[in-house]
């Protein structure tokens, strides 16, 4: 599942097709917040460089409707966005089938009346075994594994705890488990995937199209990191 800021650039809705293109099973969808807090360097940079184009929640979710991609589409955004009225009925109309709200706590849960829209909820390598079971049990489409406790953004090496965190998961839920947060290269994607049900890739792809890297390049480097999967590895 790779990852896009939406509204990075005039043309960011062309690089779903490039991403569809390359072998992405699942696309993420992040909505720009002006305090995105589990977001590193690089998706902050996309943020401030969407919001300054004077982009809205609204006027994204209507490019991303016209955009119609053919795989699903998972929104990714903060609960002061996720939580106004309407937001769900937007989400659908756009075509997107899932949402992930990094710092909406599991108590709160019911506050975000999403009908028709699955949402997937985060666990980390310090979630307690049974907050990790009301997840498992709680979540919808996937649950999202956060490799390292941390922020988004590149590194040198796939967390050790990344293994274990998705051992532990797939022990309370049949739903995919999708591990994030630092996947940078196939050789870490392999690994991850030897572990988990698939990969998330965010602040790699971010960084090449903050870079000026067109659709194309793009795509090809996530279709890279899509025939890592089938990389023989041995699990660390």
């Amino acid at each position: 599942m790779p990852y896009i800021t939406a509204g990075v650039g005039p043309d960011w809705a062309t690089y779903l097709t490039a991403f569809e293109d390359a072998g992405a099973d699942l696309i993420e969808v992040g909505l720009p917040f002006s305090d995105p807090t589990v977001d590193g360097p690089t998706i902050q940079q996309a943020c401030e460089r969407a919001l300054a184009r004077g982009t809205t929640p609204a006027s994204l979710l209507a490019e991303l409707g016209r955009a119609r991609a053919g795989v699903p589409l998972i929104v990714s955004t903060y609960a002061n966005i996720a939580l106004r009225p309407g937001f769900a009925a937007a989400l659908r109309a756009a075509g997107v089938t899932g949402l992930i709200v990094p710092d909406l706590p599991l108590d709160e849960l019911p506050w975000l009346s999403a009908p028709g829209i699955q949402v997937s909820l985060l666990a980390s390598p310090a979630t307690p075994a049974d907050r990790l079971a009301e997840i498992g049990r709680r979540s919808r489409g996937l649950v999202y594994a956060v490799s390292v406790m941390g922020t988004t953004g590149e590194r040198d090496r796939l967390a050790p705890s990344a293994a274990a965190l998705a051992a532990r998961v797939k022990q309370v839920t049949d739903l995919p488990v999708l591990l994030g947060f630092g996947i940078s290269t196939g050789e870490q994607a392999a690994e991850a995937a030897a572990v988990a049900d698939g990969v998330i890739v965010g602040a790699a792809v971010m960084r090449r199209i903050l870079a000026g890297a067109c659709p194309a390049e793009v795509g090809a480097f996530v279709a890279s990191m899509r025939d890592a999967l089938s990389w023989p590895v041995a699990v660390r």
